[in-house]
């Protein structure tokens, strides 16, 4: 039996060794993003990617050891454990096929064939299965014995039949090839239930759906039990020839045939034997193989939900910052007014403020007079304007305020507001922001998080983001921990000002936990700013493994080491000394001189301690110290007039942002309080296998309105600005004879996200019909 770690190495394309190295360091209490960076000799420059599957595939193999190792002692102690029994469970490499072949082992309730077999059948079965010749009334007589339950030759043969399809029933080899035929030929066939059409018409698309279980893609999957859990839909997996007429063996109870010997040659027992497989077939083995697939089905569509999840989210979190510059967040409503927050550069909160410039009140000139006021006594130079309700006519009221301050060039930016009010009556918030009504937080969160989207974001759950797909449907154990994974290595990409982090963005950092992020704030409360990376030694509870692991991630501005401001490890510290003697330089003359840098050979400077790798990053570090990730600030302009649904024109040219990336395409928000779908047929001249390859979450893009349907709100967009545009303005992806693209064709799926948000009344539609390239 291969290793745990060759067999992630076969799996990950890389050595052994390399494995063995990561477990260890796994083990050893390391982080991802720690190991990743800092650990890349021990690794053979395994990155974070390959380092989280590496992670989540040990995880699976352990669980894997630690279930046969269980198994093996079952059976063991019952004395059945065989040689060849043995050696099967050892080959086992998934969860699956261990429990296949315990299935016969498992201890169980007491079954019609285990009585059968107390009432001394099973020979009788064996016998019948073995000869055919003999007709199985004459060969039953002999074991009918009322004492021991069998008073007649009716009741014998039927035991003995249970016997054989408990037998057929538990061969893993057998049902395992069923299980991957009924797999690769069998569909999910979906039915509205009766009287549920008006009820389930966001799931009307699948009210007759058939689609091959194996081409199934992970929004239809969720859907579809989606609609069943709501009692909308009834759904069955069928496959062709599970059910054929008596007398007639389908392909499935034919390989039961062949498997066990059991023929039709008009033998007295062949009769028999065949309806012994039929009913094993109805009765066992197919709603086993259909449960098993349904559970398959779902765990494809929560893996790959959770990979669209994660990935979206990074993006997001790792969206361009606009930096410490005096921000005003506008949190948007029409009866509740419009919340106002300023906020310094460090986020400190500085004013608020309630104006109610739309209706029912319509008090605009008095809201420009006094949101004015406060820009320029706090010398503001961004709105941040929450996009939600009333964000247009709140657009609207910002153009106006810079219009009457032209002196202040101050701009206005759009902000997704997703989770703003989750995280105003968290406990987050309350410790943040104690004596601020919590109308009030969400003003301040948009503000924030247009000047450090990633700062900000870390105090909301991810689940309340809204860059999910169907992510209240899968597992929330396996969502919170990619989710986590993805938080922590975004954290980490970019770094911590250890000086000016909130607990939540410190706890994120490696090696960091809850109650160390929070005495490292209590430490700089009581002492100060950290003037050191070492001074974090002096933090309760942070010991030295902790420092280890957390240092080079933790940046200090302005401190007495320049070094300390990089991603430089305090533990390479000494590389950069040698950097300077062989220089003759002084550190701050050093760093930031790529002259002098690019001319510094790494394999000179390379010990047994620290390889080329690391010296190479330490000089790439100096050249850029403490360099952001992000991709630099810029903003979409929506266009003025534009919006509202019904101002859309199919031709127009937009520019918008991105919100969100699906399996099947991208949302876009162009301004109109309703995002619009570009299919992944209209994102690129060339065919791709996912939206992620074009665009991420946050990208401003340009987009071409091809068709509007306000009545549904639905807007198709493509990213190809020269594509053909339907006039008459037909439903979104219906353009008269338009051919839809079978690789990419895609219904219209039921909620995934939050309801009532954008993405969620996206995700309701889901994709249209496609256009032909």
């Amino acid at each position: 039996m291969k290793s745990v770690t060759l067999l992630i190495a076969e799996e990950l394309g890389v050595r052994e060794a390399q494995v063995a190295a990561a477990v260890e360091l796994l083990d050893g209490g390391a982080t991802v993003p720690f190991i990743a960076r800092y650990r890349k000799e021990a690794t053979g420059l395994l990155d974070d990617a390959q380092l989280r599957t590496l992670e989540e595939r040990l995880g699976y193999l352990r669980e894997l050891q630690d279930r046969r190792k269980a198994i093996l002692d079952s059976i063991g102690s019952q004395d059945k454990l065989t040689p060849e029994l043995a050696a099967a469970i050892a080959a086992a490499d998934t969860k699956a096929r261990l429990e296949d072949i315990y299935l016969p082992y498992r201890p169980k309730r007491r079954t019609k064939a285990q009585a059968a077999r107390e009432a001394g059948l099973g020979p009788l079965a064996e016998a019948l299965l073995a000869d055919p010749s003999r007709a199985p009334e004459t060969v039953a007589r002999a074991y009918v014995s009322p004492a021991k339950g069998v008073p007649g030759i009716d009741e014998a043969l039927e035991g003995a039949r249970n016997i054989l399809i408990e037998q057929f029933a538990e061969d893993a080899d057998l049902v395992g090839r069923l299980r991957e035929d009924f797999w690769r030929g069998g569909s999910a066939v979906s039915k509205v239930c009766r009287g549920k059409k008006e009820a389930g018409a966001k799931f009307a698309d699948y009210f007759d759906w058939n689609e091959r279980l194996e081409r199934m893609p992970s929004h239809r999957i969720l859907a579809l039990f989606r609609g069943e859990k709501e009692e909308i839909l009834s759904i069955e997996l069928a496959a062709e020839g599970e059910d054929m007429p008596a007398g007639q063996p389908g392909p499935f109870e034919l390989a039961i045939c062949r498997r066990h010997g059991v023929s039709d040659r008009g033998r007295p027992g062949d009769r028999w034997l065949l309806e012994t497989v039929r009913a094993a077939w109805r009765t066992k083995i197919r709603p086993g193989i259909k449960a098993d697939l349904r559970t398959r089905l779902f765990e494809r569509a929560e893996t790959e939900a959770v990979k669209v999840f994660a990935g979206n989210l990074k993006d997001l979190l790792l969206a361009a910052p606009a930096g410490g510059r005096a921000t005003m967040g506008l949190d948007p409503g029409y009866r509740n007014g419009v919340k106002v927050a300023v906020v310094d550069a460090t986020g400190k909160v500085l004013a608020v403020e309630t104006t109610y410039p739309h209706e029912p009140q319509r008090r605009w000139a008095e809201t420009v007079q006094v949101l004015g006021r406060l820009c320029r006594q706090h010398k503001v130079e961004l709105l941040a304007i929450g996009n939600g309700t009333a964000s247009r006519e709140t657009d609207k009221l910002a153009a106006e305020i810079l219009a009457a301050q032209p002196d202040l060039k101050m701009a206005k930016i759009m902000v997704s507001e997703a989770g703003a009010s989750v995280y105003s009556a968290s406990e987050i918030a309350s410790r943040e922001l104690p004596g601020l009504d919590v109308s009030h937080r969400g003003a301040v969160s948009i503000a924030r998080r247009l000047q450090d989207p990633l700062a900000e974001l870390v105090k909301i759950d991810p689940k309340s983001i809204g860059v999910g797909q169907y992510q209240h449907d899968v597992g929330e154990a396996k969502l919170s921990k990619s989710l986590s994974a993805v938080v922590e290595d975004a954290v980490n990409a970019v770094g911590v000002d250890v000086n000016t982090a909130s607990p939540s963005l410190l706890a994120q950092v490696s090696g960091l936990s809850t109650t160390v992020a929070g005495k490292i704030v209590a430490h700089r409360d009581a002492n100060g700013p950290f003037r050191t990376r070492a001074g974090l030694k002096k933090v309760a509870g942070l010991g030295a493994k902790t420092f280890e692991l957390a240092a080079g991630f933790l940046r200090i501005q302005g401190g007495e080491d320049p070094l300390d401001s990089s991603g430089v490890h305090p533990e390479s510290y000494p590389v950069v000394r040698r950097f300077l003697a062989a220089t003759k330089s002084d550190i701050r003359v050093l760093i930031g001189n790529e002259t002098v840098l690019k001319g510094l050979s790494p394999a000179a400077f390379a010990d047994e301690r620290f390889g080329i790798p690391t010296v190479r990053d330490i000089i790439a570090e100096l050249e850029k110290p403490g360099r952001d990730p992000r991709p630099a600030f810029k903003t979409a302009t929506f266009q003025e007039g534009v919006e509202k649904i019904g101002d859309l024109k199919p031709g127009m040219q937009l520019e918008g942002v991105v919100t969100n990336v699906a399996a099947f395409g991208a949302f876009v928000d162009i301004g109109v309080h309703q995002d619009g779908l570009v299919h992944i047929s209209a994102m690129a001249r060339k065919r791709i296998a996912s939206p992620a390859e074009v665009v991420k979450t946050g990208d401003v893009v340009r987009v071409l309105v091809l068709s509007v349907d306000p009545a549904r709100k639905r807007i198709g967009l493509s990213m190809r600005l020269d594509d053909p545009v339907d006039r008459a303005a037909a439903p979104a992806g219906q353009r008269p004879g338009a051919r839809p693209d079978p690789r990419h064709r895609e219904p219209k799926p039921a909620p995934g996200a939050q309801p009532g948000g954008a993405l969620a009344d996206a995700l309701r539609r889901a994709a249209e019909t496609h256009r032909r390239r």
